[in-house]
């Protein structure tokens, strides 16, 4: 009796892992086609993605040489992605929910001459959402006109990045959950900062500094789940801004002690 439990309980299963490779084959170039047409819908850009794989056994997708282009009235935007891993539940859970446990992203080459191309269309699909974000070798070209008028070409260089849980509405979306950082940002006439963040305490060194890195508790904004992406690219503008002015008045403050102390 209990033999032929086994043996139907091996059929059953080796029929199931059998049905989720077949699946996988068929639902890996909807996914591909969905992942396109929820960027080029929400960019308002040409999108193309080189190769995909889908495996619902392991529970795992993933895509190769993503490409998203938008030259128009708005603005320009280039985003460029070597290789996107979505961790998925195992042995067929990825069916009912698509939601990633880790999104492993690597490669990213992002350059726009204004902020207002992330001012996107409501998307009919909800953003993806993932529990963990890591990014590697990613690189972040902002135009003289994305900021400020004047303010010259901005260039962030990241060496890696981890985030907490993140709904994706932006490419940016995972600076609001950021745990880890490693970054360095090169700035008009050829200033060069090196960035740390961990613990939530924001290191910063570079010629601005003098040298000894500037140290400064940081605790990132939540995003608001009810926002538009343009509201949260808003957001982080401003942060960014924010943070500009404490790191200055930081150093200002360490220098003045310093003196006083002598």
């Amino acid at each position: 009796m209990l033999k032929r439990a086994a043996i139907v309980t091996g059929s059953v299963l080796a029929g199931w892992l059998g049905l989720l490779f077949v699946l996988g084959l068929a639902l890996g170039s909807r996914q591909e086609r969905i992942t396109k047409e929820r960027l080029a819908e929400s960019l308002q850009a040409l999108v193309t993605i080189e190769s995909s794989d889908l495996a619902l056994v392991r529970g795992r997708w993933q895509l190769h040489e993503l490409l998203v282009r938008r030259d128009d009235a708005i603005g320009h935007l280039a985003l460029d992605v070597k290789s996107v891993r979505c961790e998925l539940g195992p042995l067929g859970w990825a069916l009912i929910s698509r939601d990633c446990g880790e999104l492993a992203v690597r490669g990213v080459r992002l350059e726009i001459s204004t902020m207002a191309v992330f001012k996107v269309k409501r998307p009919k699909r909800r953003p993806i959402r993932a529990d963990r974000v890591v990014i590697d070798d990613a690189r972040f070209v902002f135009m003289s006109s994305a900021f400020t008028p004047g303010f010259g070409r901005l260039e962030i260089a990241i060496e890696h990045a981890e985030s907490g849980p993140t709904l994706l509405r932006t490419p940016l979306s995972w600076l609001f959950t950021i745990r880890d950082l490693r970054a360095k940002i090169d700035l008009p006439a050829g200033v060069q900062l090196h960035l740390s963040y961990r613990n939530g305490v924001l290191t910063a060194a570079g010629s601005l500094f003098g040298s000894t890195p500037v140290e400064l508790p940081l605790q990132m904004p939540v995003a608001d789940v009810t926002k538009e992406a343009h509201e949260e690219t808003k957001q982080l503008v401003a942060l960014a801004k924010d943070i500009a002015q404490q790191l200055v008045a930081k150093r200002a403050q360490d220098w003045l002690e310093s003196r006083l102390k002598k």
